[in-house]
């Protein structure tokens, strides 16, 4: 048995991206994306529809006509708080808002493989489509997993993509072992006390604390890339210092600082690096400070078994894996599903001169909803109808 996409179903598809694309929604907010989904995914009959997974989560299930192992295909609803700059018919129509990490792009090759399930089901096993929530700040993940309905959908495998700018067009890179950084946003806050400008001795102001932690926090990085043993790194985001009025010096201060490292074994030592520093420096200062986290995201590892079903995948597609771009620095939170299926995920070149990701200019490439949808349906092809 083999699985076909056709021309009209690509035209279809690269249409359906761009209405994605025209109205972003970010995380924690998807309720139109997941009712879009929702709703092509119906047309298409599966077996079982779960919505409302950890959020706005949506999962699709086309059983096989007999047992065998299951098979995840993952992508992910949601889109990027960042102003879209492109003047094309289908930039985003949501003020400060974009699809400029491409999960529009990853939606349509994964409903592109529930087309073409929907035509013809695997011989056996199950097919579990995922369109996960709230990806970009780490919580979408762990919540679909927290979810009393995930045993519902667990599998043997889970599988997922991302498009990777930079990279010859329609390439692919593919490794076994860690592929995604651990990190996690840290956000400090000093408290001293205000005063009037004219007299700023009268109070304790945060400015000093300020302009030190943020170098003394950067330079806590060790090594040039995440390939570098122990590779660390701190990246100052964001800061605000009292308030913009000039008849008052600042009683207080707050910095926003992302943690990252290969390992999740790496995290606790730079955590508690950082937490020292804060508190040597705000001890010094005769401040008070808070430390919270947000955004925490485990590193992301590849399953050799999974690795294996992709590469068989992609020579079958007439792809040859290489290395290039992996281990990232980005964080990703599919690494959670690993920890029940054997999870993988490859990148998939979205050209050399395309923007970066997260650029205000990027836009998916849309020849590759064809490419990675195949290599999603040769994996699925392979697991469930030839062995």
């Amino acid at each position: 048995m083999s699985y076909q996409l056709g021309n009209s179903d690509i035209v279809e598809l690269t249409e359906w991206r761009r209405e994605l694309h025209r109205y972003p929604e970010i995380s924690g907010e998807e309720t139109q994306t997941a009712s879009r989904v929702e709703d092509r995914l119906r047309a298409l009959g599966p077996d079982r529809i779960l919505t409302g997974l950890g959020g706005h989560g949506v999962a699709a299930v086309f059983d096989g006509a007999a047992e065998g192992p299951g098979i995840m295909i993952r992508c992910e609803l949601d889109a990027l708080p960042i102003p879209e700059i492109s003047t094309f018919e289908h930039r985003s129509q949501v003020p400060g808002k974009g699809h400029l990490c491409g999960h529009d792009g990853h939606m349509s090759m994964v409903m592109a493989v529930a087309r073409v399930l929907s035509r013809q089901r695997p011989e056996k096993g199950r097919v579990v489509l995922m369109f996960q929530p709230a990806e970009e700040d780490g919580s979408g993940a762990a919540a679909v997993i927290s979810d009393p309905r995930f045993d519902e959908i667990r599998t043997d495998y889970a599988l997922s993509l991302h498009n990777m700018p930079g990279l010859p067009l329609g390439s692919v890179t593919l490794r076994c072992g860690p592929v995604n950084c651990a990190s996690r946003g840290m956000c400090i806050r000093l408290n001293g006390r205000t005063a009037h400008a004219s007299d700023p001795a009268t109070g304790v102001s945060p400015m000093a604390a300020l302009a030190r932690l943020m170098p003394e926090l950067t330079a806590l990085g060790r090594g040039h890339g995440p390939e570098d043993a122990g590779f660390t790194l701190a990246t100052v985001t964001h800061t605000r210092l009292g308030e913009p009025t000039f008849g008052v010096a600042p009683g207080e201060a707050e910095l926003w600082v992302t943690l990252r490292t290969m390992l999740d074994a790496d995290m606790a030592d730079l955590v508690s690096r950082a937490e020292a520093l804060v508190a040597d420096c705000a001890t010094e200062a005769g401040l008070e400070h808070q430390i919270d986290y947000h955004d925490v995201f485990r590193h992301c590892e590849n399953d050799p078994e999974a690795v294996k079903l992709l590469t068989r995948a992609m020579a079958a597609e007439g792809l040859t894996p290489g290395d290039a771009g992996q281990p990232m620095r980005a964080s990703e939170d599919f690494g959670r599903f690993g920890d029940h299926a054997k999870a993988a995920m490859f990148l998939l070149g979205a050209g050399e001169s395309c923007p970066s990701l997260h650029n205000p200019d990027y836009d998916f490439p849309d020849e590759l909803i064809p490419i990675g949808a195949r290599i999603f349906l040769r994996a699925v092809n392979q697991l469930l109808n030839e062995t």
